[in-house]
């Protein structure tokens, strides 16, 4: 998958494609529907796929200071959409300049005199240009003066519940891994660095890598959690070493902690983990965050949830 980043990345030369367009967070099972279909429309047309998105988020340049919660990074997202069998993913820098562009000067700006789109796919409820004011009506018209075609894909839901990136957000929010897993078609993923906390695991035999995420990662509630620890280690070429881990977000309540964070302990596992980057995979919430009267009766409960892990990952 060729990768483009802003105007200067599009080369010249280019042919007519199939683009659909969004920011694509989560590239869950109603983004993968429509990125998935944009594929098949252009292979059967014989022209290139190309998924255009969006950094920053748009909110974050239109509302400073209303960034959402990242499902996911965007190297991940890039490792997603290609899976899908895209041929290009141009990332469009979101300035305040591009926000204000009208409907109509960011179709003959992005699709027609870049793209050259022959077709383009987006999701029944997508909007565009300055203010959103520009929907799939529109889009359809202005395809019509310009030469391309628009076909619109319907939301993906399971039990009336429409599959999209607020709504996972709010089941991550709320700590149901499980319903976010079901509308991502994978677990929900935590990116980040192993960093030194207070040692006082390692002091009572669970010893934790101690995650540090980007500021705007979407976090579980606090909670305990059974997931799988991702770890890349550099080797190229090579799978990623998954392993069992059983996971505690929040402040440590029985030791009078303040910062939340984000801990896991490794199943049998002896060894380093500082300074690497790793990738938490959540399976599924086993409880609440509780404060205890001492270090005896949280680590009978820390065994119990030592063999929850081992129960639900298998």
């Amino acid at each position: 998958m060729q990768r483009w980043r802003g105007n200067d990345g599009v080369p010249g030369g280019w042919g007519r494609s199939v683009v659909t367009i969004g920011v694509f967070d989560g590239v869950h099972q109603g983004h993968q529907a429509i990125i998935g279909y944009a594929v098949k429309r252009a292979r059967n047309l014989g022209v290139q796929s190309v998924v255009v998105t969006f950094d920053p988020h748009p909110a974050e340049v239109v509302r400073p200071g209303s960034h959402p919660a990242v499902l996911t990074e965007p190297s991940r997202k890039a490792e997603l959409i290609e899976s899908l069998g895209v041929d290009v993913l141009w990332v469009v820098p979101f300035t305040p300049d591009f926000s204000r562009l009208t409907a109509e000067a960011f179709v003959h700006n992005v699709l027609v005199e870049n793209l050259h789109a022959a077709l383009v796919v987006v999701g029944e409820n997508f909007r565009f240009g300055h203010r959103a004011a520009g929907d799939v009506v529109l889009l359809e018209r202005l395809g019509r003066t310009f030469g391309f075609g628009v076909e619109g894909a319907p939301l993906v839901a399971v039990d009336d519940t429409v599959f999209s990136s607020t709504y996972i957000r709010a089941c991550v929010a709320a700590g149901d891994v499980t319903a976010a897993a079901a509308a991502l078609g994978r677990p929900h993923r935590l990116d980040g660095v192993v960093v030194r906390g207070d040692q006082r695991g390692r002091e009572i035999g669970f010893p934790t890598a101690n995650l540090l995420c980007h500021r705007h990662a979407a976090v579980p509630a606090d909670g305990i959690y059974a997931a799988r620890l991702i770890r890349h280690r550099g080797r190229a070429g090579h799978a990623p070493e998954v392993l069992p881990a059983a996971v505690s977000i929040g402040t440590n309540p029985t030791f009078n902690g303040r910062e939340r964070r984000i801990e896991a302990y490794v199943l049998d596992f002896e060894g380093d983990l500082y300074g690497e980057r790793l990738a938490l995979d959540f399976v599924a919430r086993l409880r609440e965050t509780r404060q205890y009267d001492g270090v005896e009766p949280l680590v009978a409960q820390m065994h119990e949830d030592v063999a929850q892990t081992r129960q639900v990952l298998g």
